[in-house]
C-alpha cells in the first residue's frame, strides 16, 4: 500500500476492523519511513448482476425490488420480515454463484417460487399466480393438486 504521504511502499498495518455487516474491512496502517498513520478501507468488488427480462430488455438486478414481489405474496400469512430477508439472501447468493452475471427473470422466479414453496404455500402460490401468470382457474387447480 503506497502511504499517501511520502509515496514510499513500504507501510504496516496496525490495526484491522471489520464493519458490522462485514462487508468492508478498516485497516490502520503507518508508513515505515515517514512515520504517518493513515486508514484504508477493503471491500469486495462484485459485477454487478443483470437480468433479462421476458421481452428480451435488460436491466440491473433490483434487490429491493425482488424484496418488495415476495413481501406482496406474503402479505396476510405467516411469511415473517427475517424470513423474507433470509430468502432473498439466498437468492442473490445463488444468482452471484452461477457462471454468468446475466440472468433470465424466468431464472429468478422459478428460483423464488422454489424457496417459497418450501416455506410458505399460500405465499408460494400467490407468487406463483404472478410469476407463471394463470391464465384461468384451471391453472390455479393444477398447481394446488401439485403442493396438496
Amino acid at each position: 500500500m503506497k502511504c499517501p504521504f511520502c509515496q514510499r511502499l513500504e507501510t504496516e498495518v496496525i490495526e484491522t476492523r471489520d464493519s458490522e455487516d462485514n462487508a468492508t474491512t478498516r485497516r490502520r496502517r503507518a508508513c515505515i519511513h515517514c512515520g504517518k498513520r493513515f486508514t484504508t478501507y477493503e471491500r469486495v468488488e462484485v459485477e454487478p448482476l443483470i437480468v433479462i427480462k421476458k421481452d428480451k430488455r435488460r436491466e440491473q438486478f433490483n434487490r429491493e425490488k425482488l424484496q418488495r414481489g415476495i413481501l406482496k405474496a406474503g402479505e396476510k400469512t405467516t411469511l415473517s420480515l427475517d424470513s423474507i430477508n433470509s430468502l432473498v439472501d439466498k437468492v442473490e447468493r445463488e444468482l452471484r454463484g452461477a457462471d454468468t452475471s446475466e440472468i433470465e427473470s424466468q431464472k429468478i422466479g422459478r428460483t423464488v417460487a422454489r424457496e417459497l414453496k418450501k416455506i410458505d404455500k399460500l405465499a408460494y402460490i400467490r407468487f406463483a399466480s404472478v410469476f407463471r401468470q394463470f391464465v384461468d382457474l384451471e391453472d390455479l387447480e393444477k398447481e394446488l393438486k401439485k403442493i396438496s
